[in-house]
């Protein structure tokens, strides 16, 4: 059956598909440590699904997750971020997740920006602090630009996009992720990049069932910001740069950003990969994050 631009996303190969899906999205969520609400947010292009925790008088945080990690890949940070943090965690639209695309396509990133207004709207937050991993990182960008004075300060962790672009190896070992998705070939590739680094068993699982059996929405191809756009934010931004990264040539990223974006605060974290940001090393990252943000 071939679907409509309007039929719910992401879709699964089967409904067993969907079912371990399922399975292993809550077996993630299950190891969040301090208690969490999940709540869905319509809007023109779907249904949101937002985790929410933290203290409810503490100011709100954003979190975007990176491509297919789902928003349950916070479960490592939650607990110190959300002492300081009410937290809000997004299953971002179209992607692996339990949010509902059912609305109109997504085309660029100004569509993915009014997403995110009218679900801030709806949770009532009006100014608040965001951080974004990866692509997370390149949507979490573009919303502080388009929307500046919502955003009280801006968290970029490795972004994907934003100061430059990915290393032609990198793209090319991510090629049979696209050509023919499946689980061990995710797995293949995380050991790769993170250089065997002990990832979560129970997230590694979501990651690899999400590549397998997961058909997200077509994909808005990041493009980086106008150099004009990024020397005149006034936003309070921290760029935290992945030192063992593969997917980025990092001394040319900070020198990138550094120029770029003057007043932000550009740091790397030595020993941390692409994409054992945020889960591993955990303790390090929270408080690079929570300093800036104090």
């Amino acid at each position: 059956m071939v679907e409509s631009s309007r039929a719910r996303r992401p879709a699964f190969a089967s409904p067993a598909a969907e079912a371990r899906f399922t399975t292993a999205y809550d077996a993630v969520l299950d190891q969040w440590p301090i208690p969490v609400d999940a709540i869905d947010v319509p809007s023109r292009f779907g249904r949101t699904r937002v985790h929410v925790c933290g203290p409810v008088d503490r100011p709100p945080l954003l979190l975007l997750h990176g491509a297919g990690a789902t928003s349950t890949v916070w479960f490592a940070n939650v607990e110190e971020l959300g002492r300081a943090f009410r937290i809000y965690a997004v299953d971002q639209m179209g992607d692996a997740g339990r949010s509902a695309h059912d609305g109109p396509p997504i085309r660029r990133s100004d569509d993915y920006s009014t997403w995110l207004d009218e679900l801030c709207d709806h949770l009532g937050l009006e100014a608040f602090a965001v951080c974004g991993h990866s692509y997370g990182g390149w949507l979490a960008l573009n919303f502080a630009l388009h929307a500046p004075h919502r955003v009280s300060a801006l968290v970029l962790l490795d972004p994907t996009s934003c100061f430059g672009g990915i290393r032609l190896g990198y793209r090319l070992r991510a090629v049979p992720l696209f050509a023919c998705p499946t689980g061990q070939r995710m797995r293949n590739f995380l050991r790769w990049e993170t250089g065997g680094a002990a990832l979560d068993p129970v997230w590694l699982e979501l990651a690899a069932i999400a590549c397998a059996d997961v058909r997200p929405s077509p994909v808005v191809l990041p493009r980086r910001p106008a150099a004009a756009q990024l020397r005149v934010s006034t936003v309070p931004t921290l760029v935290l740069l992945a030192g063992a990264s593969r997917q980025h040539d990092i001394a040319r990223l900070a020198r990138t950003a550094r120029n770029l974006m003057p007043a932000a605060t550009v740091a790397v974290l030595p020993r941390a990969t692409h994409h054992t940001i945020p889960t591993v090393d955990a303790a390090r990252l929270n408080g690079e994050v929570l300093r800036f943000l104090a």
